[in-house]
């Protein structure tokens, strides 16, 4: 198994995971591993529906399952992972191992205006603002743990693959020249 060659997505929900990987995927030639999207393909059932009918131990606990199978995988793949998934040290220390780590980063004004009225993103429902904000205090330092590289997500879609195609080729190129 070579997981070392995983592209991962890290960061707020919001940020553009989901955007940035299609493109991603598409420009590297890999396959999407998108782990909200497998959670809801494995139970047919919606990340909301899975929060509300469940609460988010179990949610997280999918997340855990998607993400350990979405970094065996054979092939080398983008994988956007939940934006929770860095709570679990497990989560952590298997992002660590997965491949190149790229933390999308996007201020919480842009976070709010990209999620407010979102019905799938049960969590920012009442108050958005509020809600990223405090998930940004306490993911921040989570994502910087397990950041290879950190990228502004506020920029164009085009213009954040660019600059991860160019990051992840030089990290690339310096890692087989040592």
């Amino acid at each position: 198994m070579s997981a070392a060659h995983h592209v991962v997505l890290v960061g707020m929900m919001g940020v553009g995971k989901t955007t940035v990987g299609r493109r991603l995927a598409e420009v590297l030639d890999r396959p999407l591993l998108d782990s909200d999207e497998l959670v809801e393909a494995r139970t047919g059932r919606t990340v909301a529906q899975i929060f509300a009918a469940d609460g988010e131990a179990a949610f997280r606990s999918l997340e855990t399952e998607v993400l350990v199978e979405c970094v065996a995988a054979e092939t080398p793949a983008v994988i956007a992972a939940a934006g929770g998934t860095v709570l679990a040290p497990a989560n952590r220390d298997l992002l660590r191992r997965a491949g190149t780590v790229v933390w999308l980063r996007a201020p919480v004004d842009v976070l709010v205006g990209r999620v407010a009225g979102s019905t799938h993103r049960p969590a920012v429902a009442e108050d958005p603002a509020a809600t990223l904000t405090r998930l940004a205090e306490g993911r921040d330092d989570l994502y910087a743990e397990v950041a290879d590289l950190t990228v502004d997500a506020t920029r164009p879609v085009d213009s954040v693959v660019d600059e991860i195609v160019v990051l992840v080729g030089r990290r690339a190129a310096e890692g087989a020249r040592s």
